[in-house]
């Protein structure tokens, strides 16, 4: 059974293995002590299972049933009880504000035939789950709240970036690494103070 940072992971073959962009993300988490937190596109689970180290909670979500199923196995092999996994399509079935989301992106364009699919296409353009990601993003955030996105340069950063900056957060490319014919990135965000957070609900 393979080990990422003193995690044991089932795999699933229709279910997306831990790679350099989930390595990326995972060595340049921004969870805090005590936060609560989000990861969309969960997968194996292995980025929520980190975050549950310092996080007070954690909720991990997936569109393939198969990966959510399989996340909850891996929470249970490690002994991992402050996070929870359910089926998701992006924000469909979250309630509540979190401190951090962190969400590694499918980037290629096409349409989904298998379960693993979801996890690799993000439709015609290859932008469309990350923009529908970024069109609900701010609703799920506390005040101060953070994210943590990671993309490829085929779907076109600087789009993320305007986007990001569009819907009320500061964006920035913290880091970067580049593999075969693209650079995989990873963006941090938080969200700007606005008025309605006042009035924060709960999770």
């Amino acid at each position: 059974m393979p080990k990422y940072y003193s995690i044991n992971l089932k795999l699933h073959p229709q279910v997306y293995e831990p790679a350099e962009d989930t390595f990326l993300l995972a060595e340049n988490l921004a969870v805090r002590e005590g936060d609560v937190a989000l990861d969309i596109g969960t997968g194996t689970g292995l980025i929520a299972l980190l975050m549950a180290r310092k996080a007070k909670f954690v909720l991990g979500v997936d569109v393939n049933p198969i990966a959510v199923e399989l996340a909850g196995k891996n929470a249970r092999l490690n002994g991992i009880k402050n996070v929870e996994f359910r089926p998701s399509d992006l924000f469909e079935n979250v309630e509540g504000r979190f401190d951090i989301i962190t969400f590694n992106t499918p980037y290629l364009p096409g349409k989904p035939e298998e379960p693993i699919d979801l996890a690799l296409v993000g439709g015609e353009t290859g932008r469309e789950v990350l923009d529908r990601f970024i069109d609900g993003v701010r609703d799920h955030l506390k005040t101060g709240g953070r994210v943590q996105i990671v993309q490829s340069s085929i779907t076109g950063i600087g789009e993320t970036l305007r986007r990001l900056e569009k819907a009320g957060l500061k964006a920035k490319i913290i880091a970067k690494k580049h593999i075969f014919f693209e650079d995989i990135v990873l963006i941090n965000a938080h969200a700007a103070v606005r008025q309605d957070d006042s009035v924060e609900s709960r999770t």
